[in-house]
C-alpha cells in the first residue's frame, strides 16, 4: 500500500455526476487547488450495503465540511450511468437519492490504481493472456488533500468496515488548527481542546495539564 501523505495527490480526469443529476466530463480535483481542501474517498460498489450508509453520512454533514472550506468528492469503479441510477433510487430502496457532492466514475480503474486502493491487479498468465487477480473494486480509501493539492491524511479500510465521518472532520480541524496556530494536536484532540507547541517545553506543559 502506497503512502501518499506528504505527496501531491494523483491527478485524473474522468466523468462525474455532480449535483445528483448532471454528467460532468473531464472532472478533476485540480479545480480545487489554491481554493479548497478536499476529502476524496472511494467506495467498492454502487447498489451495495455499507456504501450507501457512508455516502449518506457524508451528505448529512456536508454543511459542516463546507463551513471548513472542504469539498467532498466520492469515487468508485462503477460507471457514471450506474452512479446516476443509484442517485435516482430512493433511500428506502437502497439508493442514495439526495446526494449533491460529485461522484466520480473510475471505469478504467486507473484512479483507484494511482491512489493504490484497488483490491486487485492486472497481470498475464502463462498463455500471455491478461488476467485480473483479486477484487476489481476499490477499498474504502479516504484522502484529505490540502489547498496546495498535497495529501495530509489517508485512511484505507477493508470493504466490510465503514468509516467514521466524525473522525474525518476531526482530522480536518486538526490540520486547520495546525495551519492557523502553529500548534500540533495530541492524541484524541478535538476542536476547542488544548493543543501544544512542538517543543520539549510544550509537551511538558501539555502533559502536566492533562
Amino acid at each position: 500500500m502506497a503512502v501518499l501523505v506528504g505527496k501531491k495527490a494523483p491527478s485524473f480526469s474522468a466523468t462525474a455526476v455532480v449535483n445528483g443529476e448532471e454528467f460532468e466530463e473531464n472532472f478533476s480535483l485540480e479545480q480545487y487547488v489554491g481554493k479548497q481542501y478536499v476529502v476524496f474517498f472511494f467506495w467498492p460498489f454502487d447498489f451495495t450495503f455499507v456504501c450507501p450508509t457512508e455516502i449518506i453520512a457524508f451528505q448529512e454533514r456536508l454543511a459542516d465540511f463546507e463551513a471548513r472550506n472542504v469539498a467532498v468528492v466520492g469515487c468508485s469503479t462503477d460507471s457514471h450511468f450506474a452512479h446516476f441510477a443509484w442517485l435516482n433510487t430512493p433511500k428506502e430502496q437502497g439508493g442514495i437519492q439526495g446526494i449533491t457532492f460529485p461522484l466520480v466514475a473510475d471505469t478504467s480503474k486507473t484512479i483507484s490504481t494511482n491512489y493504490d486502493v484497488l483490491a486487485g491487479s492486472y497481470s498475464y498468465n502463462e498463455a500471455g493472456e491478461l488476467i485480473f487477480t483479486g477484487e476489481p473494486a476499490a477499498y474504502r480509501g479516504l484522502f484529505l488533500i490540502d489547498k496546495e493539492g498535497v495529501v495530509r491524511h489517508q485512511l484505507v479500510n477493508d470493504m466490510p468496515l465503514g468509516r467514521n465521518v466524525e473522525e474525518v472532520i476531526r482530522m480536518i480541524d486538526a490540520l486547520q488548527h495546525f495551519e492557523e496556530k502553529g500548534e500540533v494536536c495530541p492524541a484524541n484532540w478535538e476542536q476547542g481542546k488544548e493543543a501544544m507547541l512542538a517543543t520539549p517545553e510544550g509537551v511538558a506543559s501539555y502533559l502536566s495539564n492533562n
